[in-house]
């Protein structure tokens, strides 16, 4: 007798739960947390906007730190798997004697992200016409301390400039906007945004002035990382990683334009293309030690640590 098309009993048993276990699996939330959402953050972005997560059935929900908390108190609340941080974050327990609650397992950019936009075109600019002038700075630790460590990098005494704290990202352009300020100092895609308008000239970025180092990470706990969740995300993240750096930079934005209400198509296009050249997003996902140590360098000089910290206290090597 001919058997129907839906086979035994036991077989439509055996692929109903696989069907279950695939549909379980394919819904599976990943909550992943910034601390500050821009188009610097590309390589995270790519990886939630690219469908590279569903792909290792993944589901991600995304949300941004209220300001000024840290992404990583969301993950001492378990609120949060992954979160985009900076390696840095790690210096405050450690400076106290205590282990960092999360640790910093891949790298997000491998350079500073700021630019520095004046008010007219400077193709010959040189770090030395900041003297005596007026510069919005942004006064986060880590921004400020680069910023100082650039200014060392470029022959400039950081106490000849005015430093100007005018709040928030929104606020210091909207302060140069209306005048205040001969430069301000932004990370994408605020300064293409300002470029766009005819409001400001590019003329420098930091990453240029600095060199590599341990800038921004992904960070998470250490029973986290060692889950299968935290495998799949590691492999959906080098593979957006991989595409961003082959892919034009204006592929790149129409994938992730919808996460940029409000932020020109065009604009956003510059500022990918701007990071693909500077180098902010080298090939590879781990965090070396020797951007580690130039990060360490940074903080001493701006007098934020005490010493020199030990590499394997703050980054654990990415899930396999």
């Amino acid at each position: 007798m001919a058997r129907a098309p839906g086979g035994t009993g036991a077989a439509r048993g055996r692929a109903g739960h696989c069907a279950l276990t695939l549909e379980v699996q394919l819904s599976e939330t990943l909550r992943i947390q910034f601390t500050r959402f821009s188009a610097f953050y590309t390589p995270l972005i790519a990886t939630i906007a690219g469908g590279f997560l569903e792909n290792e059935g993944l589901k991600p929900v995304h949300s941004v730190a209220a300001p000024g908390k840290s992404a990583i108190a969301g993950l001492i609340d378990g609120s949060v798997h992954v979160a985009q941080s900076a390696p840095s974050q790690a210096f405050g327990p450690l400076e106290q004697g205590q282990t960092p609650p999360a640790a910093h397992f891949a790298q997000v950019n491998e350079k500073d992200g700021f630019f520095l936009v004046g008010r007219s075109a400077e193709p010959d600019f040189s770090w030395q016409r900041l003297a005596g002038r007026r510069v919005l700075v942004d006064h986060g630790q880590q921004p400020m301390a680069m910023f100082r460590y650039a200014c060392f990098k470029r022959g400039l005494d950081f106490k000849s400039i005015v430093a100007v704290d005018a709040g928030s990202t929104p606020q210091m352009v909207d302060a140069f906007k209306r005048g205040e300020g001969d430069y301000v100092h932004l990370q994408g895609p605020a300064p293409q945004q300002l470029a766009h308008e005819g409001k400001g000239h590019i003329v420098t970025s930091l990453g240029d002035a600095i060199g590599p180092c341990a800038f921004s990470s992904l960070a998470a706990t250490r029973e986290w990382l060692a889950s299968d969740m935290a495998k799949r995300f590691m492999r959906a993240y080098r593979r957006a990683r991989a595409w961003l750096i082959a892919a034009p930079a204006a592929e790149v934005a129409q994938r992730e334009a919808h996460l940029f209400a409000g932020i020109d198509l065009a604009v956003l296009t510059a500022t990918i293309a701007a990071y693909q050249k500077l180098g902010n997003w080298s090939p590879h996902v781990e965090i070396t030690r020797t951007a580690f140590e130039a990060t360490l360098d940074i903080f001493q000089h701006a007098g934020l640590i005490t010493k020199r910290h030990r590499y394997e206290d703050a980054i654990a090597p990415p899930p396999a």
